[in-house]
């Protein structure tokens, strides 16, 4: 399966694995390398240890790695001490990327901004993005409102139109062939696929958290700002975070500023996240968690999607 994606990126197959913050250390971004894809390490909230030990679980694999803009712009020193480690590629999310992509470009790395609406995604375009993700709501963890049907079709138009070497991917509720091949037909170059890896051997998730996101339909995930007010973290007012509903975001969902002012709540929130238990704390999955019902090998997660993806695109005629 070759697209735009595959060629600039030498991949097997148009798969790039999201940037996933504690979930997606170097071994998962060393699986899906290996696998055929693009494997980017979760910087997430910019620890320097974590970030270091990370590059040196994926040992030789060509990866990537990713930060939430906003977060990283407080300690910019991890931006360095990934371009460091001479990246396949340096994704931003949630933020301005315009500071940093000359730092990015200068360093000759390729840069991802992954967007939530389309003025984003002009945004991304304007600094210099080499890869756009277009990333709906469906997916876990945070986003916006935007549904990924109609958000990706709209971005590539205007791409089209305005930036046609940018390539674009799609994100948000992607977790088999069958969002694969649709993500296609909407005129991305690949998918950036977070929650269905997630649920994989190689992800640093706990079982009980992916044991209960199996168990789950999509219809039990909610957008809130729980596990932020929880962990005392001042995220934008417009970004909420899909999660597992269960007994934190039914009691602190409609006040998170009372849980902020909650100290013995939020300890028991951090030593229900430390421990890996679902109920006490939050488990950051997308509405693809009704498509998740094993958690196997990345490869084998790959490999599956691609397969269902190539053999529905060979019925429609004229393509392959």
């Amino acid at each position: 399966m070759k697209t735009r994606l595959t060629e600039a990126f030498d991949l097997t197959h148009p798969i790039v694995s999201a940037p996933m913050a504690f979930a997606a250390g170097g071994r998962l971004a060393a699986a899906v390398t290996h696998a055929g894809g693009l494997g980017l390490i979760g910087g997430g909230y910019g620890n320097p240890d974590w970030l270091e030990q990370e590059f040196g679980a994926a040992g030789n694999a060509r990866v990537g790695c990713g930060f939430i803009t906003w977060k990283m712009a407080e300690n910019p020193v991890v931006l360095d001490q990934a371009l460091a480690r001479d990246p396949a590629a340096l994704c931003l999310s949630f933020g301005d990327p315009a500071p940093f992509a000359p730092r990015i470009a200068e360093a000759d790395v390729p840069l991802i901004c992954q967007v939530t609406t389309l003025r984003d995604a002009q945004r991304a375009a304007e600094v210099g993005a080499r890869v756009i993700v277009a990333q709906g709501a469906e997916a876990g963890g945070h986003g916006e409102r935007r549904g990924t049907i109609t958000l990706v079709p709209e971005v590539a138009d205007w791409l089209a139109g305005h930036a046609p070497e940018v390539i674009l991917l799609a994100a948000g509720g992607i977790a088999d062939g069958r969002g694969l091949a649709a993500a296609l037909m909407l005129g991305a170059d690949g998918v950036l696929v977070g929650s269905r890896l997630w649920a994989s051997e190689e992800a640093t998730v706990s079982a009980a958290m992916t044991d209960a996101a199996i168990a789950a339909t999509g219809d039990q995930t909610i957008r809130s700002s729980v596990m932020d007010a929880a962990r005392g973290l001042r995220w934008p007012e417009r970004y909420t975070a899909r999660v597992l509903q269960n007994p934190v975001t039914e009691r602190w969902h409609d006040d998170p500023d009372a849980l902020r002012a909650d100290t013995a709540a939020r300890a028991d929130w951090a030593e229900g996240w430390a421990a890996g238990d679902p109920a006490r704390a939050n488990t950051f999955v997308g509405e693809a968690t009704g498509l998740i019902r094993n958690r196997p090998p990345v490869a084998e997660i790959i490999e599956g999607m691609v397969a269902e993806a190539e053999a529905l695109l060979r019925r429609a005629p004229g393509l392959a």
